[in-house]
C-alpha cells in the first residue's frame, strides 16, 4: 500500500485520457508516460495538468473505470474520492445506510470503526493524493520559465482544489500530514494542528479571494475553481470554526455569506417542465443549472467514468422492485436507503421528497436487506427533458458539491446563532422553492432539519450533526451503535482515525483521541 510519504512527494495527476472538465476539455498528462520536464512546455500541455488534478475529485485513477486505481487495496469504486466522502458524511448518520457485505462498509452506519478500516484509508489516501497533485502542479507551474498569460490562474485555480481536499481533512481527521508546494518533496510531512490548519485555510481563501488571477464568481465556466467557491470554502470554514477551533466566528460567516450574495447565484426556480426545479439540480444535465451550483464534480457517461461519485449514488440507491429505467441505468446494485428517523422529517408534498417507498418497508429490521428503508431517487442519469443520459451503464450526472441553496441556509443558522445578517428571508426561500410554507421565525432545530432535507445526499450531514451538537449523542436513529434502535456512542467519534498504515510509516503522526 502507499503511504502518505509516497503520496505527498509523487505527481499525482489522476486523469482519464480524454476528459471533460468545465472548459479544461483537453487531454490531462499521463505521469507513466512523460515526465514533466518534457511536457509542461506550452500553455496547452499546464491546461491539460490541471485538468488532471481536477479530474482526481472524479474518477479512481488514471485510466478511468476499468483502469487501475490510484488507492491499492480496494477496487476503483470503493477508492474514489466522492465515494469516500459519502462513506464518511452519509453512512455515518440518519441520512444513509448501507446494506452490503463489502469488508466493514457497515461499521459506518454502526459508528464501531476501527484505525485500520480500509475504507477510511482509502480516503484519506485519497485526500492527500489531491493535495499531492495541487502541490506539484504548483511546483512546476512557478519554476517554469515558461511565460503565458493563464499560468497565474491556473496556479490560483490548484490553490482552491487543494482547499477542497484540506477542507476535507479538516473536518474528518482534524490533526493532519500538512505540506505545501515549499514542502521538501520526499519527506515525511509535519503534523499540523486542527486550529493551526484553519488558520492556514482561512489566510489561503482570503488572499485567494483578494487575487486578482482568480476568476470572479461565475466567471470561469461550469465546474471550474473561481472566487465564488473560495468564498463558500471560506464561509463553510468559519461555520464549523466552533467546532475545529473552539473559538465561534458566526458574524465573519455572516460576512462572507452577504459577499456571497451578492455575487449572482440565485435558486434554481426555472423547470424545463419534466421535473421540478429542485430535481433539475440532479439530473444528467444539471449542468443546466448555473445559476445555483457553485461547484460540481462532473461526470461523463463516456468521458468521465467511475464507479463512484454520483455513479454510486445512482447504482447503488437502485434495487429492489425498482425500475431502474427511471433513474436512467441499466441495472441496480441494491445498496443504498435511509432511516425512518430522516424520512420523518419530510411531509408528503415536499418537492424534495424523493424516495421510493412502494415495495420498500420503512423500518430498517435488517440492515443487509435492501428493501428495509426507503431507497434515494433525488440522484438520476434522466436530463430534463426526460430522456436518459448517454449511456445506461455510467452516468452524466455531476456531483454539486457547493449550491447556493446551502449558502441561504447558513445565512438562516447564522442569524439563528446571532449574527447579523437577514436569515428568516434567506430560509424561506429555500422552502418556497420545496412548495412548503413561510417560517416565521428561526429555531436551530428547524434549521438542521431543513438542512437535511435540502441537502441529503450532497455529503454535509455528519459536519452538520456535529456542529449542532447531535452526532454522537442527544439523537439516535436505527442501527447507530449497532442497535436497532439506535445508541448513543463515544464523543471521540466526532473524528475519524488517522489510519495505522499511515502512522507506521511516519512516526512522528500522533493518533486522535480516543483511538
Amino acid at each position: 500500500m502507499k503511504t502518505i510519504k509516497h503520496i505527498l512527494s509523487i505527481v499525482a495527476v489522476s486523469a482519464l485520457l480524454a476528459s471533460c472538465i468545465g472548459d479544461l476539455n483537453v487531454t490531462p498528462i499521463d505521469p507513466n508516460i512523460s515526465t514533466a520536464d518534457k511536457v509542461l512546455t506550452s500553455e496547452e500541455a499546464f491546461t491539460a495538468y490541471l485538468a488532471g488534478v481536477y479530474t482526481g475529485f472524479a474518477t479512481s485513477g488514471y485510466y478511468g473505470a476499468n483502469g487501475s486505481a490510484s488507492i491499492s487495496g480496494l477496487d476503483g469504486g470503493a477508492s474514489q474520492y466522492i465515494r469516500g466522502l459519502y462513506h464518511h458524511s452519509e453512512l455515518t448518520t440518519d441520512e444513509s445506510v448501507c446494506g452490503w457485505n463489502d469488508q466493514t462498509i457497515k461499521n459506518f452506519h454502526w459508528m464501531n470503526w476501527t484505525t485500520d478500516d480500509t475504507f477510511i484509508y482509502a480516503f484519506y489516501s485519497r485526500i492527500f493524493m489531491q493535495v499531492s497533485a495541487a502541490n506539484e502542479f504548483i511546483r512546476e507551474a512557478q519554476a517554469s520559465n515558461l511565460a503565458f498569460s493563464s499560468k497565474e490562474e491556473l496556479i490560483a485555480e490548484a490553490r482552491v482544489l487543494r482547499a477542497i481536499a484540506y477542507f476535507h481533512a479538516i473536518d474528518n481527521f482534524g490533526n493532519v500530514p500538512f505540506a505545501d508546494e515549499t514542502s521538501v518533496v520526499g519527506s515525511f510531512p509535519e503534523q499540523i494542528k486542527r486550529a493551526d490548519l484553519f488558520a492556514w485555510l482561512e489566510e489561503e481563501l482570503k488572499d485567494l479571494i483578494n487575487n486578482s488571477a482568480l476568476a470572479a464568481p461565475r466567471g470561469n465556466g461550469f465546474a471550474r475553481a473561481d472566487k465564488g467557491v473560495a468564498k463558500f470554502l471560506l464561509a463553510k470554514l468559519y461555520l464549523n470554526a466552533q467546532v475545529y477551533t473552539n473559538t465561534p466566528r458566526w458574524d465573519d460567516c455572516a460576512n462572507v455569506l452577504k459577499d456571497l450574495m451578492d455575487d449572482g447565484y440565485n435558486l434554481h426556480t426555472t423547470s424545463a417542465g419534466n421535473f421540478t426545479p429542485y430535481q433539475e439540480l440532479f439530473l444528467a444535465d444539471n449542468n443546466r443549472c448555473t445559476d445555483e451550483i457553485i461547484f460540481a464534480v462532473e461526470q461523463d457517461g463516456i468521458n468521465t467514468t467511475s464507479y463512484g461519485a454520483t455513479n454510486y449514488l445512482i447504482f447503488a440507491s437502485t434495487g429492489g422492485e425498482m425500475d431502474p429505467a427511471l433513474l436512467g441505468i441499466s441495472s441496480g446494485w441494491g445498496g443504498l436507503r435511509t432511516t425512518p428517523e430522516f424520512y420523518d422529517k419530510f411531509s408528503n408534498n415536499d418537492a424534495r421528497n424523493l424516495f421510493y417507498t412502494t415495495t420498500q418497508q420503512k423500518s430498517i429490521d435488517d440492515i443487509g436487506d435492501f428493501t428495509n428503508g426507503y431507497a434515494f431517487m433525488k440522484f438520476r442519469n434522466i436530463k430534463s427533458d426526460g430522456n436518459p443520459g448517454q449511456e445506461l451503464g455510467f452516468v452524466d450526472t455531476d456531483f454539486p458539491m457547493m449550491r447556493y441553496a446551502d449558502v441561504l441556509l447558513m445565512a438562516a443558522e447564522c442569524a439563528a446563532r446571532g449574527a447579523n445578517i437577514d436569515g428568516l428571508t434567506a430560509f424561506n426561500q429555500v422552502r418556497a422553492r420545496a412548495g412548503m410554507p413561510a417560517a416565521n421565525g428561526l429555531s436551530l432545530n428547524d434549521i438542521l432539519d431543513e438542512r437535511g432535507r435540502e441537502l441529503y445526499q450532497e455529503c454535509w450531514r455528519r459536519s452538520d450533526l456535529i456542529r449542532f451538537g447531535v452526532f454522537t449523542s442527544g439523537y439516535n436513529w436505527q442501527w447507530k451503535g449497532n442497535v436497532k434502535e439506535g445508541k448513543d456512542v463515544d464523543s471521540y467519534r466526532t473524528l475519524f482515525p488517522i489510519p495505522d498504515s499511515d502512522r507506521l510509516a511516519n512516526t512522528g503522526l500522533e493518533q486522535n483521541p480516543g483511538y
